[in-house]
């Protein structure tokens, strides 16, 4: 069966936070348990860019939206490999493939008279992206409980969709079908919105140009809520395309709750306007809250880098956190003790500690051979029943967006599961010689508690399988969902080892500063760091430099006329560099990365005012620009043919 899930496309005004990693990393959690199900998933992630926050947050740091954009969205894309997001498409609403949609639809609504041109006069929170009536206001601010900052009022021509005009159809269908919004505490505000009633929705703006334009009317520029919205279509080739055929409609939008509005009601009228099927759920989490109860977001000022979180804990440990904590309907809270309480709890003594102990006593009792198990007694029937019922309830829980109702589940097999260790005393069988067959029968029931608790957690950590695969001497096709609560899986005979633990207890202190370390558990202290993920250490940003400092630069546009390597050299290029006219040698290390193929006739960014130096005894009159990380270098180049000699500004 097919099975489409997305998340909402987040703003790359600054870096994501753990808020956007906890959406997208249940949206993973979901479709990488669809597919292990069998069903043909499609997952959708991607950024939101027509925001005139873009803009202001661009002209603050003195550039161009784009240029701006792009760099912000390339983090987004790295934290997503970071976290092992396995999402089959990520959509920017500045592609062309996005954009040429938007009109499409735009048009046709004008068409239909879904949309009409008027004036507009009312208050917009830029922060938000949201209009708002006078009478909504709260002390002359936005109302949303998350902002309540200043707002602007606005009067421009505009074009409307007549929202107003479906509110009674929208709710009839709400009221008809009970799981279109979830959980219940959203339907029952959404259906309390729609009572209170719809306003027509300003859809266009004239009073900056940065987004997708109104085809028949390039002055205006779309509104970025029915913009954003229409990513869901746009990206499987609405109206053509074999993917929009395949995956539409959407069995699941997965967002935060405050922009379940925008999706429960906005969404589903221009769906509706166009006749087009509407998704299946919208589902809306709650929010990360600090201990002091705010919620983590990058207006507040109090995000929690993700990247850093990786680096401490590994990208399996913060997918777990983050999933477990947050209770469907519910806010979850974060702190970095929370965090080290957990992983330690759950995943170093609980998960690890069962993997570990029990591999230990197959290599200890039986040389490491798994053995032939003989006649199972009550306890391993009770261990049998509980796993039919475990898998039961994470399907249902993972049937209806609730990963940390799933996690809840799977603990309680975990749990029973280290119970069976101290009940069964292996150590005790081990002394007896007439006990050989029932510790026989312990220790294949451990690597079978194992390779049950592989599968049901790979959803959610998807680092955890090959590793306890490659602990039980198997390949990662041993984790079948279909076989998570099957037993008799693995044969007896195989050879299994300890290995490093799985999950490495947590000195949080390591990372508190020494007011924050006094209030940990003493219990927490005792115990080595977790082994990081590994990420790029990125080179400090330097120290400020003025406007006029900065301004002593020359930047040009170089057009490459000749290169070859410098004899008995490993990376420098010797290039030939028409500048202003005049044609320059410059010394560039550049030859591990670029043939001189790859450069000639090039244009690149150059230093034109740098003082000549020697380098191999070459004079070299300037320094064309490259970025780097690692071992990965790529020189800046210009994609138009400007005349050398131009300023880049």
């Amino acid at each position: 069966m097919k099975y489409y899930i997305t998340t909402p496309i987040f703003y790359p005004n600054s870096s994501p936070h753990i808020g956007t990693a906890y959406t997208t990393v249940a949206a993973d959690a979901i479709a990488r348990y669809h597919r292990l199900m069998g069903d043909q998933v499609h997952f959708l992630t991607g950024t939101d860019e027509n925001a005139q926050k873009i803009v202001r947050t661009a002209e603050a740091n003195n550039t161009d939206p784009k240029i701006y954009v792009d760099g912000v969205v390339e983090r987004f894309k790295y934290l997503w490999r970071a976290l092992e997001i396995s999402n089959d498409d990520f959509i920017r609403t500045t592609e062309e493939r996005h954009q040429s949609v938007v009109q499409r639809i735009f048009t046709k609504l004008f068409e239909q008279g879904d949309i009409y041109k008027s004036e507009y006069s009312g208050w917009y929170c830029t922060p938000c992206e949201t209009f708002w009536m006078e009478n909504k206001l709260i002390d002359g601010k936005c109302p949303n409980a998350d902002c309540g900052r200043g707002v602007e009022l606005l009067k421009e021509e505009s074009y409307f969709f007549r929202l107003s005009k479906y509110q009674n159809t929208l709710l009839n269908y709400i009221e008809g079908h009970p799981d279109f919004i979830q959980p219940i505490s959203r339907r029952n505000e959404m259906i309390n919105f729609i009572k209170g009633g719809l306003e027509d929705l300003c859809v266009s703006r004239t009073t900056f140009q940065w987004g997708i334009k109104v085809p028949f009317d390039p002055k205006h520029v779309v509104y970025v809520w029915l913009d954003a919205l229409i990513n869901y279509i746009s990206a499987l080739g609405y109206p053509d395309g074999d993917k929009y055929k395949r995956y539409w409609p959407a069995d699941v939008h997965i967002m935060g709750k405050d922009i379940v509005r925008f999706h429960a009601i906005i969404w589903p009228i221009i769906l509706m306007a166009l006749d087009i099927p509407l998704p299946k759920v919208i589902y809306g989490h709650g929010w990360y809250l600090t201990k002091d109860g705010g919620k983590i977001s990058k207006s507040r000022g109090n995000v929690q880098d993700s990247f850093a979180l990786i680096q401490r804990y590994g990208s399996d440990a913060i997918r777990y956190f983050l999933l477990r904590e947050m209770q469907v309907g519910t806010d979850g809270t974060y702190s970095e003790d929370n965090i080290v309480e957990r992983l330690n709890s759950d995943l170093a003594n609980d998960f690890g500690n069962f993997v570990s102990r029990s591999l230990a006593m197959i290599v200890k009792y039986r040389a490491g051979i798994v053995p032939r198990p003989g006649q199972d007694g009550e306890l391993e029937r009770e261990l049998k029943a509980l796993s039919h019922e475990v898998k039961k309830a994470v399907d249902e829980s993972l049937g209806s967006c609730d990963p940390a109702g799933a996690l809840e589940e799977i603990w309680r097999f975990v749990g029973r599961c280290n119970k069976y260790v101290d009940e069964t005393a292996p150590w005790n069988l081990a002394k007896s010689e007439d006990q050989g067959e029932r510790l026989d029968t312990v220790l294949y029931t451990f690597v079978e508690c194992i390779r049950i608790m592989a599968i049901l957690t790979a959803p959610f950590m998807p680092g955890v399988p090959s590793k306890i695969c490659a602990l039980l001497g198997k390949d990662e096709g041993l984790i079948k969902w279909d076989e998570a609560d099957q037993w008799g899986i693995l044969e007896f005979g195989i050879m299994v080892q300890k290995g490093e633990p799985l999950f490495p207890r947590i000195d949080i202190s390591k990372y508190l500063t020494e007011e924050e370390s006094k209030s940990v558990d003493q219990n927490q202290r005792d115990t080595i760091e977790a082994r990081p993920t590994q990420l790029p250490e990125f080179e400090p940003i330097k120290e400020e430099i003025s406007i006029d400092e900065f301004a002593k630069i020359d930047l040009r546009v170089g057009k490459i006329l000749s290169a070859e390597k410098v004899e008995k050299t490993d990376k420098l290029m010797k290039l030939e560099v028409e500048v202003s006219g005049e044609v320059r040698t410059i010394v560039s290390g550049i030859a591990k990365h670029y043939s001189a193929e790859d450069l000639i006739n090039q244009y690149v960014v150059v230093v034109a005012n740098l003082k000549p130096t020697k380098l191999r005894g070459i004079t070299s009159q300037g320094m064309i620009l490259a970025a780097s990380q690692g071992d990965v270098l790529e020189v800046l180049t210009i994609n138009k043919e400007l005349p050398g000699g131009s300023r880049v500004k």
